[in-house]
């Protein structure tokens, strides 16, 4: 499971290039070379699963964070080109692209009295989401229960999604 991030937030017009590559560097490029390096293996041994980790910002466009709904996409477009090719080689890939969660990411826009109010807004569940709500998720893709999952993006969101 490829679940390292970072986010760098700023406006694009004055996005600092060192910012862009710092995100891209975690958020893409090791997610590749964890994908291609874990998919030899399973490629050889003919099984496997592997779960990428992508955002709510694999399907919008964000504020203020280019390089990271950059690299979500990319990350979703990751996932289905790998689920492509090794389908038929017994090997999954899947992504998770949660919502809104209380993690040190989010953290600045949850000490922003006004822009958690209105995310919580929009969230029908009326939470921010937790690492336990991404669990269940990652344990069916894992499982045999998914054998049949191939190249699916899901979202675990408390339903912003939805509206």
């Amino acid at each position: 499971m490829n679940n390292a991030g970072i986010i760098r937030r700023a406006p694009a017009a004055e996005y600092l290039w060192d910012d862009w590559r710092a995100v891209l560097d975690v958020n893409l490029d090791a997610v590749w070379a964890l994908c291609q390096a874990a998919g030899r293996s399973m490629l050889a041994q003919g099984n496997g699963k592997i779960i990428n980790v992508a955002s709510l910002l694999a399907f919008q466009g964000g504020v203020r964070v280019p390089a990271y709904t950059a690299s979500k996409h990319a990350v979703a477009g990751l996932t289905k080109a790998l689920a492509n090719e090794w389908a038929g080689r017994g090997v999954n890939v899947n992504a998770i692209a949660p919502g809104y969660m209380a993690t040190a990411n989010t953290q600045a826009l949850r000490d922003d009295p006004a822009r958690a109010q209105q995310i919580l807004e929009r969230i029908p569940a009326a939470r921010w989401g937790t690492p336990e709500d991404i669990a269940g998720t990652a344990i069916f893709l894992a499982s045999r229960a998914s054998d049949y999952v191939h190249g699916h993006v899901l979202v675990v969101d408390g339903g912003w999604m939805a509206r």
